[in-house]
């Protein structure tokens, strides 16, 4: 199935179904997907195995330049986002200079539009630096994500390059004292000869064992909705994320479900 990248750093605002109209950054090349990765499901298509000129990531300027560009475009227009949103063409953690981007984002949305949010879609990954720890404390929605309970899905579900130590995350997650919101992602199908499922029973315990233990303040709980690189995945039906989001919710933690 088709995919696509986001050619620009400020890109939208569009309409999310989780966090409403929100204004994107993205801090990966313009040109290609740059993540640690390579999700079956993920809407920017597959990481490359060629490494040439278009690994250049956007400066903290012109992070700058352009949100501010865009922000002052809003105003004129009478725009008014919900949310700016860090995505875009790969995991925005991984940026030498996230924290400080974090930094200049506060100041302008405080700024031009301070009932705005700031949020973060992170896989999780890069939490052994203090550095983005530290910035994802001052965002006001910090999200990560944890698609299974179980390392062996993970590892067929969302790809990880390198070692991925799942207690590891899970300690790191923790750290936040429920100051986090968990996003997962339920989906089910043949990925090149290989069956993916994190709907399954067993699946599912260990991803609630991990919830109960990381304890966030909301549990994103979502399905695909966009084209992705395989065409066996399944878009999992409303009722059935529902009975998911009851085995949260019993736990005494916000549920929100997007079909």
């Amino acid at each position: 199935m088709s995919t696509f990248l986001f050619d620009k750093i400020v890109f939208g605002p569009v309409k999310s179904r989780r966090l409403g109209v929100s204004l994107g950054i993205n801090l990966l090349p313009l040109t290609r997907k740059l993540c640690n990765f390579d999700c079956v499901y993920c809407e920017c298509g597959l990481n490359s195995s060629e490494t040439d000129s278009t690994m250049v990531l956007p400066t903290r300027k012109e992070v700058y330049e352009a949100l501010e560009t865009r922000l002052q475009q809003m105003v004129q227009s009478g725009e008014q986002p919900d949310v700016i949103t860090f995505a875009g063409n790969g995991e925005p953690t991984m940026h030498p200079q996230f924290s400080e981007i974090i930094e200049d984002t506060i100041a302008l949305r405080n700024t031009y539009f301070t009932s705005a949010f700031i949020s973060v879609l992170s896989n999780s990954t890069m939490l052994h630096k203090s550095s983005v720890v530290e910035a994802l404390r001052r965002v006001d929605q910090n999200i990560m994500k944890l698609d299974a309970g179980l390392l062996s899905t993970i590892e067929k579900i969302n790809k990880p390059v390198g070692n991925y130590n799942l207690d590891k995350i899970t300690a790191q997650l923790r750290q936040f004292d429920s100051k986090l919101i968990i996003q997962s992602m339920f989906t089910r199908g043949n990925v090149d000869g290989i069956w993916v499922d994190n709907t399954t029973d067993n699946d599912l315990k260990a991803w609630v064992k991990i919830i109960e233990i990381i304890r966030p303040r909301k549990v994103m709980i979502y399905t695909i909705d966009r084209d992705t690189p395989f065409e066996g995945l399944e878009k999992i039906g409303r009722k059935e994320l529902d009975t998911i989001g009851k085995r949260i919710e019993l736990l005494g933690i916000e549920v929100q479900i997007s079909g």
